[in-house]
């Protein structure tokens, strides 16, 4: 039996169709037969050969919600509940190994060394082969951590939860949000949908979002976004003054950085306030230097800055019950959808911002 599957062999090249050999699954693996898979940002930027973490040839992908096709031994989800072939699933993209200094004694799992991750950092030729959700089958390795997904719920409005949606959930973990906070969130991609939504959960009073489209900003305003500031409108300095009309001159008590671009770091440190607090989950591939004034900008202000990479499986737990308490929302975030075939024009679109979420559904 054979899986086809887009293989990325080459950086800024179009993905290659291939069939693939399902190999026998090995003690505690799973054989997943995907229903949807993301397209994220980040993958953009290792087709472009922009992430150090990308292996070739590699099948990407990292976001995906699929059915249980085969599995070697028993497994549990992580609320402890049992499942079995027919179940539909999704599971955290990341496994680490449990017994490091990062796992053991920091309890950051996040930040193991040894963390594995489908579509990222597993090669098409690491054995079981099938480790990336552009495909139509994927093998769960042993210890995957995983979550059942009901029947009546649409599959693809969840695989941003394993992604955008966990990261974001892990930079809001790290920060308690007070009544009547503000939040500033700049981005309003995938990550900054997700910011505010947890910022207005969490009980900010008001969350204002930074961007360069007036289409994206306005799905923010339905997802919890008090005010939007269009980048392509106001600069930095009128930017700034909005947000402190809005403060009593003081800024931001958390600014959200989801952007990833040159730029938004130095201005997130001029809209948080005295005592604030900065987010940096943006910066998923390195995008170079940014020129800080740590004297005025961070010790003077007695800021937080809080670099937040990737998640955990409590994040992704975190996020998965956020888009099921708003599933109708969540579904506006998908603009495109592509078949598996269509790979490379969901990248091109992405590449080109024409979409604010792209999935590739499996029939």
């Amino acid at each position: 039996m054979k899986a086809q599957a887009m293989v990325l062999r080459a950086f800024k090249q179009p993905l290659v169709p291939e069939a693939i050999e399902i190999p026998m699954l090995r003690p505690g693996e799973i054989l997943v037969k995907l229903e949807a898979s993301g397209i994220c940002g980040s993958d953009v930027h290792m087709w472009q050969g922009e992430d150090p973490r990308t292996p070739l040839p590699i099948i990407l992908g990292h976001e995906g919600v699929g059915r249980i096709a085969a599995m070697n031994g028993a497994h549990t989800t992580v609320e402890g509940d049992p499942v079995h072939e027919g179940d539909r699933i999704l599971w955290n993209r990341g496994v680490t190994c449990g017994e490091c200094f990062a796992c053991k004694v920091l309890l950051m799992p996040w930040l193991c060394e040894s963390r594995k991750v489908y579509g990222i950092n597993r090669s098409r030729e690491e054995a079981p082969y099938l480790n990336g959700c552009y495909s139509e089958y994927l093998i769960l390795a042993p210890h995957t951590d995983l979550f059942l997904v009901e029947e009546t719920v649409d599959p693809a409005i969840l695989v941003s939860a394993s992604c955008s949606g966990a990261t974001a959930a892990n930079a809001f973990d790290s920060v308690k949000i007070n009544p009547g906070d503000t939040v500033v969130i700049q981005g309003p991609g995938p990550l900054g949908v997700f910011g505010a939504a947890f910022a207005r959960n969490a009980g900010a009073e008001q969350v204002m979002v930074i961007g360069g489209s007036e289409e994206r900003l306005a799905l923010l305003r339905e997802f919890g976004a008090t005010h939007t500031i269009n980048r392509r409108a106001y600069n930095a300095d009128e930017r700034l003054s909005f947000v402190r009309s809005l403060t009593h001159g003081r800024g931001a008590d958390v600014v959200l950085e989801a952007a990833g671009s040159r730029g938004t770091a130095q201005e997130s440190l001029n809209l948080v306030r005295p005592g604030g607090t900065c987010l940096m989950t943006g910066y998923a591939q390195p995008v170079g230097t940014e020129e800080i004034d740590f004297y005025s900008q961070v010790v003077r202000k007695h800021v937080t800055v809080r670099g937040i990479w990737v998640s955990d499986t409590r994040h992704t737990r975190q996020a998965m019950r956020l888009v099921l308490s708003q599933q109708e929302q969540f579904g506006k975030l998908i603009t495109h959808r592509f078949a598996l075939a269509e790979a490379n024009e969901a990248l091109e679109t992405m590449k080109a911002r024409k979409a604010l979420k792209a999935v590739l559904e499996f029939g």
